[in-house]
């Protein structure tokens, strides 16, 4: 039977960080929908074909969104500044911490996303560097990082608009904010949606570093850098 030991891999901030995101970034998207309710004008189709229309009235009630806009601007005003605070400090920390130097993509970053992707598709047997974050990662969570920034500067200029009128100007006015902040929105969705797989394919192993702050690794293992 092979031995094992306890490796330390995530600090208790950045689980800190990450369990208060979570719900509060889901939250954000839930308040988010009793908002766009009132005047849901997006969609996927060609001029005046409509493939997909967001969203379709059972969606709206299946999850009973309907007639609370006042309900869902308070939340969203409310949770949008624990959301800022914890990014700045997630952001502060990562910085002064050095833990930028595993998050923020390199020039070997986008080749090894490439490898990570062919071999979760089961088109390559090469596995994925034995590292903390790989190159697919890095970018991710890069990007969500660069997404929240988006979220926020977008937010601002579609709270207030008049405040911020030189903001909103740079997004290219009122309604171009608006449509970039919903598209942020349906991003955080999909990262979440390709999360979730990730951590299920992954194992326990790895959910519980992001708990405890440990993972289980054979005592043969190389330890990751």
């Amino acid at each position: 039977m092979s031995e094992v030991r306890l490796e330390h891999k995530h600090s208790r901030a950045i689980r800190w960080f990450h369990w208060i995101n979570f719900p509060v970034l889901t939250l954000m998207i839930w308040s988010g929908l009793l908002i766009y309710w009132a005047h849901d004008v997006y969609r996927v189709g060609i001029g005046s074909w409509t493939v997909f229309h967001f969203f379709p009235n059972w969606f709206y009630d299946t999850l009973t969104v309907s007639g609370r806009l006042a309900e869902g601007m308070a939340w969203h005003f409310l949770l949008m500044w624990l959301f800022l605070i914890n990014g700045l400090l997630y952001v502060a920390y990562t910085a002064l911490s050095g833990e930028w130097r595993y998050l923020v993509p390199n020039r070997n970053s986008f080749n090894e996303a490439l490898q990570v992707m062919l071999y979760d598709l089961h088109l390559s047997k090469v596995h994925p560097p034995p590292r903390k974050f790989n190159g697919a990662q890095q970018i991710a969570y890069s990007s969500i990082i660069l997404m929240g920034a988006g979220s926020v500067i977008t937010g601002l200029a579609i709270y207030k608009p008049v405040q911020f009128s030189w903001l909103a100007s740079l997004l290219g006015g009122y309604p171009a904010a608006r449509w970039e902040h919903f598209w942020l929105a349906i991003g955080y969705v999909l990262f979440f949606f390709v999360h979730v797989l990730q951590v299920v394919k992954a194992g326990w192993n790895n959910f519980r570093a992001m708990v405890t702050g440990y993972e289980v690794v054979e005592a043969t293992d190389e330890p990751a850098s």
